[in-house]
Formats: C-alpha cells, structure tokens, sequence
C-alpha cells in the first residue's frame, strides 16, 4: 500500500539582504577585501621575494659601481636605487593589483560580490585601499631595505650618507610610492577589462614597454615620454640637474609627482565608471 505523496511546494526564495539589514560599511567591505588578500598564501611569498629582490639589486648596483669612494661623498641614487629591480617591482606590483579582481572575474566570485554588496563603486575602491596599503608597505620597506643596503656597502669606502643627506628624501619617497602606483593602476584596468591575460599585457605594455618607444630628443616625443609612470621614476630619483650643452628635454619636477598622482586615480575613476554601467 502506498500513501499519496504531498504536493511540492516551491522553495522560498530569501533576498541576499534581508530589508531589515543595513547595508555594508565602507570599513566592513576593507574588511573584506583584505581577508580576501591575506587568505591566498602565495601573496606573503611573492611579496616577500620581490622585497629581497629589490633590496639585492641596489646590494648589486653599489658593489659594482668601482668608482664609489673616488670622490667626495655624496648620495649615489642610482647604486641605492637601480633599474633593475625597480623595474621589476613594477612589473610585479602592477600584474598582482590586476590580479587582485581578475581573479575573481574569472572564478566568478565577483557576481557574489555585487549581489552582496549593490554599490559596485564602493567594492572597487575597497580593493584600491587595501591594495595601496599593501603595496606602500612593500614599496617602503624596498626602497627603506635598498638605502641601507647600499649605505653599509658605500661605507666600506667611507663613500655612504645618511638618511639625513638633503638629496636622498625625493628619491627614497618616488621609489617607496612607485610600487602602490603600479599596483592601482594594474587593478584600474583589471576592472575595465576582466580578463587576466588581456590586463597583464596591457599592464607591462603601459607600464614599461610604452616609455621606450619615446625618446626625450623631440619636444613631442618627451611630452609623451614624461607623461609614463616609470619615466617620472627615472626623474625623480635623479640627482642634479642636466647640463647646460644637454640635447634632451628634461621632466620637470612637479610634473613628476602629478603623473604619479593621475594614473592611478584617472584608471580608477575610469573602472568606478565602468562597473556603475554594466552588470559586473
């Protein structure tokens, strides 16, 4: 004998948010965001070995400068602070502050992201503050490591400053800020474009292949030359001014600090915009 089954019933649907709930605070979703950064274990590593890398390749630049300790000493900004690591730590921090929302794009965690959290604006610039906190933190210690580093190697030829010396302030600040520029940047074009090989390429290309087509020999061709992160870099962690017989066209000062400003906030004002107007 069998006894009649009870009709189905539909499932009750429950909204993401209950009316009664408030919505999530500024602080809640930087919260969020950084247990999201702090949970993925290869991110203290990479972090950890860039910070060495850097700090190695000033060790490097300043035990091969042989002519350190031939003149009075003065603040060597190019042995503290070489291009190769610097460089290279932007290519890190720019293809990993892409990551930082690619990621979620291609698993498909951001939709529940957004059912979540409705002001899409408000998630993106809770990715941009815990992004620029983390990458201050490693641009600081790299370009902090990389001054020691390369004053106890120049001290062996009674050649090293301190961190006192008037010139090394500029340069310690532009290469300590180099990293969290970068890093906003790669995430601006993360959310414009959602797609990891696509934003990693834009990135590298932007942010270092992009300053080597331009030269410094034509006004026009400066221009846009010192408009490029990594360009204002360069000047600003030169020392002196160029010579009066110099045949290029030399950055300004000002204008340096204002491209490191505007990339990052023009690339993140462009990605608030974008997700505002579109699904994700």
């Amino acid at each position: 004998m069998t006894t009649p089954l009870a009709p189905l019933t539909p499932l009750a649907t429950s909204p993401a948010t209950s009316p009664d709930e408030p919505p999530a605070r500024f602080l809640d979703l930087i919260a969020s965001e950084w247990i999201k950064t702090r949970s993925l274990r290869s991110t203290p590593w990479a972090l950890a070995l860039i910070t060495l890398f850097v700090i190695g390749s000033a060790a490097v630049a300043t035990l091969a400068d042989k002519a350190a300790g031939s003149e009075p000493a003065d603040f060597l900004a190019y042995d503290a602070y070489p291009a190769t690591g610097y460089m290279t730590l932007t290519l890190v921090a720019g293809s990993m502050g892409a990551l930082t929302v690619v990621n979620e794009y291609g698993s498909g965690l951001i939709r529940t992201t957004t059912v979540a959290v409705p002001d899409r604006g408000a998630v993106v610039l809770a990715k941009a503050v815990v992004t620029a906190a983390l990458w201050t933190t490693v641009g600081t210690a790299a370009s902090l490591g990389s001054f020691l580093v390369s004053q106890a190697v120049l001290q062996r030829h009674d050649a090293g400053v301190a961190l006192t010396h008037p010139d090394v302030l500029r340069p310690l600040l532009a290469s300590a800020l180099l990293a969290p520029v970068c890093a906003l940047v790669g995430l601006g074009f993360g959310v414009l474009l959602r797609h990891t090989a696509g934003t990693v390429l834009t990135s590298v290309f932007t942010l270092l292949m992009l300053p080597t087509m331009f030269s410094e020999s034509n006004r026009w061709s400066a221009d846009v030359r010192h408009a490029m992160v990594s360009a204002a870099w360069t000047r600003l962690v030169r020392i002196g001014e160029p010579g009066p017989g110099s045949l290029g066209y030399t950055a300004t000062l000002p204008g340096s600090w204002i491209v490191y400003a505007l990339w990052p906030l023009a690339t993140l004002a462009l990605a608030v915009a974008a997700v505002r107007h579109r699904d994700v």
